[in-house]
């Protein structure tokens, strides 16, 4: 027994021996670090350099100090006095090592960020004694709170994240643990409001004592013991206090620590992150990091529990900040893999939120997908652009949105502008090269989704039946399938009408457009106001037709036409018919065939309805279009022009005045019976057949084809304008002038023919003035002209007015023998 206890007595001493030895080589070693630490200070090293070597001779005296066994009571059994030497020098180490860093500190607040440092050294071994640990932060926290005081601006970049380490450390298990860090914690948030002077300035400040130091405070909750017992105060505090660049390194470190394999951390960060994030998300300034830093956690294959955790971080960006998560959503590729599928649906999981979030989307579907050419494939390849893969994420957006019952109530919201954004997205698509099946169509997917999930899955499967949904990107089809889809809505009578056609006349009125979109959204307008307005349209809508008559796009024009002409039985009950009317002879100067043949055929069709006032005062001006068009390029317009000149004729015979200017202008008309197009020739036959009946011409017996003779037919035409309307004459004579220098030679030769039969029977109605610019010009044309029948004309103007030889034979530069 005595043997025994000789035994345990010689083990103890031979401890204590042991760890006097540590203690006073910890003393001695720790010494030399601080001679190492505090000679950095006043070198000309450079301050990172300085600051990595301080950090690193720091971080081995932190491992040796508090590896080193506490000397709590009860520790050791012995006497007081065994352990007083061994206490004191484990004290004056300790000492030792906290003057190091309040040195360090009261020369560079910047180096604060050793306390961060510490706390991470601190959780990576238990056996460190991490109540002492804790109170040497807090003494230096506290020690730089009353520093800060001295100095207009703070460096210091570390607060965030020591404050994320002292927030988790706040529900430590150990009470004392958590009371060092709580009052840690206070110290560091007045240092961070003291970075917001301006707020310490207009605020009435009041003084908070612990123990025997005084420091500045605003809030009563502002407390060590409030930080310690209520979590959201602690959250509400820490989102007062730090500046919004601290404040996103407090959350972005917290995310961090929700994939540590410690869940009962990762569950405090939780709780911290996700209170913070309620009260004070709008002042993350880091938002795309955020939602970064969750992206690359889902994909780590994390468990359940985390995946929960990061979602709800998500759902709660998304709240408080859905332009910026939606943003950085839509920067990942395409096509999205699980972690992205999950994030959008934490994103779509709030309804409060659905309206920013799809607005964002669509600004985002106003863009075009890019391609560029595959340099790495042999011959021309064409892939799409990575750096611009946005537009394509945003309709994969949609389609993992729409059908999501939170968005229910949004989407009939949003229904014609997901509409148009998604029609615009495959009009991109059918432009580019990249073949279709190389790549998802997700823009298809969000537009037949949108029509399932609005009541619409009759209109879904019509379409599908119809093979439009097989064919819609393709760049021949496309136009066409706008089309069948507005057509299709109609037919279904769509009930988001009202609201579509709303949206429509909103961005057509709002201004211009790329041209490709202007038609998408023409046609779709065009096709609702067929179906659902039969009486005439309100001057609302009129007007914009009106306007797209003359447009640039050849497409928008006919459009516009059809429109109008399908208005022709209730034309009478159109305000301000005749500005219609002139809107529609101005397209008579279209560029494009296609047009004007379409004009021709709208304005036939709304003269035959118009009421005998207003059509007896337009006919003169529409008579002059038709004449305009018998010059026209194309057979087919100068034919359809001539017959319409016909019902004219048909319909204005008996009001002469109306008449005589009509026929005043007929020198196109009859020049057109020379035409080398026999649609022309044959519909200025039927014309003339038409003044035969109406006018008492007797012309007909001169068409048939033994007898038809182009002279002998202008002879009679000039015989009867004669008899019937002699002060016609001047006006064909002056347009036929005109026809003398055409760069067709037929109209030339008729036109020489039809001034010298006009000379031969007409002259004596002809002013002096007007033979004069007659001879005039006919001169002009003999001097640039090789043909013989020029002198011909002035020869029937001299011997039908002879007196004028004297007076203008000299200007002509001819004599009579010249003209014989």
């Amino acid at each position: 027994m005595i043997s025994s206890q000789k035994k345990q007595h010689s083990a103890r001493w031979q401890h204590m021996e042991h760890l006097t030895n540590s203690l006073h080589e910890a003393y001695v070693t720790l010494l030399c670090h601080q001679s190492m630490i505090l000679a950095m200070n006043s070198s000309s090293v450079d301050p990172l350099q300085q600051y990595e070597t301080q950090l690193e001779v720091t971080k081995k005296s932190f491992k040796m100090v508090f590896g080193l066994p506490s000397f709590d009571k009860g520790t050791f059994q012995t006497s007081d006095e065994d352990v007083k030497d061994l206490e004191i020098l484990y004290r004056d180490i300790l000492n030792l090592f906290e003057d190091t860093i309040l040195i360090l500190v009261s020369k560079d607040l910047y180096k604060l960020q050793i306390l961060k440092e510490m706390t991470m050294w601190m959780s990576e071994d238990s056996l460190y004694q991490q109540e002492r640990v804790m109170v040497i932060i807090s003494r230096v926290l506290r020690f730089a709170s009353r520093k800060v005081r001295e100095h207009t601006s703070i460096d210091a970049p570390c607060l965030g994240v020591l404050a994320a380490e002292l927030s988790l450390l706040c529900s430590h298990a150990d009470a004392s643990v958590t009371q060092q860090a709580s009052l840690g914690m206070y110290y560091l948030l007045c240092i961070a409001k003291h970075q917001s002077a301006d707020s310490q300035r207009d605020n009435p400040t009041k003084q908070y004592e612990h123990g025997n130091h005084c420091f500045l405070t605003s809030d009563s909750e502002f407390r060590p013991e409030v930080l310690q017992q209520d979590k959201t105060k602690l959250a509400q505090c820490i989102g007062q206090s730090l500046s919004p660049s601290l404040l996103t390194d407090f959350m972005l470190h917290l995310l961090m620590k929700l994939s540590t394999s410690d869940q009962e951390t990762a569950s405090k960060a939780a709780t911290v992150l996700k209170l913070t994030l309620k009260y004070h998300a709008q002042k993350v300034t880091r938002v795309c990091q955020m939602v970064d830093t969750i992206y690359k956690q889902l994909k780590e294959n994390s468990s359940h529990f985390m995946k929960d955790i990061l979602l709800e971080v998500v759902t709660l960006l998304a709240q408080m900040l859905p332009k910026g998560v939606v943003f950085q959503l839509m920067y990942y590729p395409v096509p999205a893999d699980n972690a992205l599928m999950l994030m959008w649906q934490a994103v779509g999981s709030e309804p409060q939120v659905a309206p920013q979030v799809l607005k964002e989307i669509l600004l985002v579907l106003k863009d075009k997908p890019w391609e560029v050419e595959d340099t790495m494939q042999e011959g021309r390849c064409f892939i799409l652009d990575v750096t611009n893969m946005m537009p394509l994420a945003a309709s994969q957006a949609l389609c993992m949105l729409l059908p999501m019952g939170s968005y229910k109530k949004t989407v009939a919201q949003f229904f014609p502008e997901i509409l148009m954004a998604l029609m615009f997205q495959l009009l991109y698509i059918s432009q580019l090269r990249v073949q279709p099946q190389d790549r998802p169509i997700y823009a298809r997917e969000g537009l037949r989704i949108l029509l399932n999930c609005s009541g619409l899955q009759e209109v879904d499967t019509a379409l599908k039946q119809k093979y439009c949904w097989s064919h819609i990107c393709q760049t021949y089809y496309y136009q066409d399938g706008v089309n069948l889809i507005a057509r299709t809505l109609c037919e279904y009578n769509f009930p988001q009408f009202p609201e579509t056609l709303y949206y429509l006349h909103k961005i057509l009125v709002q201004g211009p457009r790329r041209s490709e979109e202007h038609i998408i959204i023409v046609i779709f307008f065009i096709k609702i106001l067929d179906k659902f307005f039969k009486d005439p349209l309100p001057e609302l809508f009129l007007v914009l037709l009106r306007n797209w008559i003359n447009d640039s796009n050849p497409e928008i024009s006919k459009l516009s036409l059809q429109k109008i002409t399908s208005m022709a039985p209730v034309v009478h009950k159109i305000e301000n018919v005749r500005s219609l009317l002139t809107s529609i002879l101005d397209a008579f100067g279209s560029k494009d065939e296609t047009v004007v043949t379409q004009a021709l055929l709208t304005l036939r069709r709304l003269v035959d309805k118009l009421d005998k006032v207003n059509y007896s005062s337009l006919c003169t001006g529409i008579a002059s279009s038709y004449f305009h068009l018998m010059d026209h390029c194309s057979g087919n317009v100068r034919s359809l022009a001539i017959r319409h000149l016909a019902e004219l004729i048909k319909g204005v015979s008996q009001h002469t005045s109306t008449l005589k200017h009509v026929l005043g202008g007929f020198a196109p008309f009859i020049l057109c019976l020379e035409d080398r197009d026999t649609r022309v020739v044959s519909a200025c036959k039927h014309t003339l057949a038409i003044c035969d009946s109406q006018l008492e011409w007797s012309i007909s017996t001169l068409f048939k084809e033994e007898n038809y003779n182009f002279e002998l037919v202008v002879l009679s035409i000039c015989n009867n304008l004669l008899l019937s309307h002699e002060s016609c004459i001047t006006y064909l004579t002056c347009d036929a002038l005109g026809f003398l220098g055409s760069s067709q030679v037929h109209l030339r030769r008729a036109a020489v023919i039809l001034l010298g039969y006009l000379a031969e029977l007409g002259g004596h109605l002809l002013f002096r003035d007007e033979i004069e610019v007659l001879i005039e010009e006919t001169e002009k044309r003999k001097r640039t002209s090789s043909h013989s029948t020029c002198p011909w004309i002035l020869l029937q103007l001299l011997t039908s007015e002879p007196g004028v030889l004297t007076s203008v034979g000299k200007n002509a530069g001819f004599s009579c023998r010249t003209l014989t």
